[in-house]
């Protein structure tokens, strides 16, 4: 098996199972020989942040001198940004031979009338690389919720942490911040620490403070109190957290709640004796990188990419959008899911922009960007469709002025296809 034999039959298996639980996972893992048993894990939910946070963690602990495994999804460009050790992707050949393998017993399984989601083969594939590669700390990000989300067969992490709590995939989750903090708060264990983020919604805090009283494990609410913003702008944040400077190299305030998050998470880890020195966590910041969060792609004009799509991700970008450009004439090149919340995406950015593009992301839960375009223009916004992703570009670049800004945003899909494609433009 091949590098594109393994991803096509990963993608072979659905979506999602045929019913929520954790036995399949563990079962698959069991079969494996458990090779996420003895991982030390700094494990991290929520809907918005999780995947800055974990990517913080993650370089502060490799700069701490610990060989540190990263589990992110999705991926935006390239698959293997899913498995990283040390900041780099799981070889091509390495991700095909583990593929072979993981495969084959999620296909006996499958004989056995036990289909498996295509997550769970993944994240069974990561904890073998982990393993192999003898981690000493791994950061797992969720796919999606936490009480039944495959990377919870781990059974006591060093420390959780729970990012900015949303509505998204509302369907699965519940619809309210409380049913969705409950599902998120799934990866808190008996007696183990836990952490969320600064900020939370009063609704979901309450649920999150709940049930760290009721499995006694102590919850630290992290604050941004400690930290004392120097300058910020396109180019990240600079700030000053208990005496240290930091470099923060993703723009926007919620970034810096994101940071705060990880660095009451690292406080943890420091209190059950891990060495992390503040040199480390300044270093790993500053060499933090993630594609399409709020990402710069380019200063002369302004650039920016970002994948949120749900109403507190648009807020986010509504708010550095603000901050970050003012008096610019911002167009923006848009697509999103139809199962997303398109409503709040377009009232939050309403006013922003001064025309959009609208485009349908790869994907078949695309929203056709006809409807997208219209759905802008019923708000008052001026907007059209284009016939793809090429089209949007030049498009958009003839609108392009001396005082615009250029903005692709709506979808993580959207990114992935149009990161590339950006970037080779800017490079002529």
């Amino acid at each position: 098996m091949n590098y594109e034999e393994a991803l096509e039959k990963i993608r072979s298996f659905r979506r999602f199972g045929p019913k929520p639980g954790l036995d399949r996972i563990r079962r698959l893992l069991g079969a494996l020989g458990g090779p996420q048993e003895g991982l030390n894990v700094v494990h991290a939910a929520g809907t918005n942040g999780k995947g800055t946070a974990c990517t913080l963690m993650a370089s502060a602990l490799t700069q701490a001198g610990f060989r540190t495994g990263l589990y992110l999804s999705p991926h935006v460009c390239d698959f293997r940004e899913r498995i990283q050790v040390d900041g780099a992707m799981i070889p091509k050949d390495a991700l095909a031979s583990l593929a072979e393998r993981v495969c084959a017993e999620a296909e006996r399984m499958r004989s056995a009338g036990e289909s498996l989601a295509e997550f769970e083969v993944i994240t069974a594939l990561a904890f073998l690389w982990f393993s192999r590669c003898r981690c000493g700390a791994v950061v797992l990000e969720t796919g999606m919720g936490g009480r039944f989300d495959a990377t919870n067969v781990i059974r006591s992490p060093l420390v959780s942490v729970i990012l900015s709590i949303s509505l998204d995939h509302t369907r699965v989750l519940g619809n309210t911040l409380g049913q969705i903090a409950y599902e998120k708060s799934g990866i808190i264990k008996e007696g183990r620490p836990c952490v969320c983020s600064p900020d939370e919604p009063p609704e979901a805090l309450a649920v999150l403070r709940r049930v760290a009283a009721e499995r006694r494990s102590r919850l630290t609410e992290a604050s941004l109190s400690g930290i004392r913003v120097l300058s910020s702008g396109l180019s990240g944040t600079e700030m000053e957290y208990r005496g240290t400077r930091l470099r923060l190299p993703f723009p926007g305030e919620h970034q810096v709640r994101n940071a705060a998050a990880a660095l009451a998470a690292l406080e943890v880890l420091r209190e059950q004796g891990w060495d992390i020195p503040p040199q480390a966590v300044s270093r790993g910041f500053e060499r933090a990188r993630l594609p399409a969060r709020l990402e710069v792609l380019s200063y002369r004009p302004p650039v920016l990419l970002d994948g949120a799509h749900n109403p507190g991700g648009t807020a986010a970008l509504a708010a550095a959008l603000r901050h970050l450009l003012p008096g610019r004439k911002i167009v923006a090149v848009m697509g999103m899911m139809a199962d997303k919340d398109v409503g709040a995406a377009v009232r939050n950015l309403g006013g922003l922009f001064s025309r959009v593009i609208a485009v349908a992301p790869p994907s078949p839960r695309a929203m056709p960007a006809g409807e997208l375009a219209r759905i802008w223009r019923s708000g008052g916004m001026p907007a059209e469709a284009a016939e793809d992703s090429d089209a949007a570009l030049r498009r958009a670049a003839s609108l392009l002025g001396p005082d615009s800004a250029l903005v692709v945003c709506g979808s993580l899909y959207l990114a992935g296809e149009m990161r590339g494609k950006l970037l080779a433009r800017l490079k002529k």
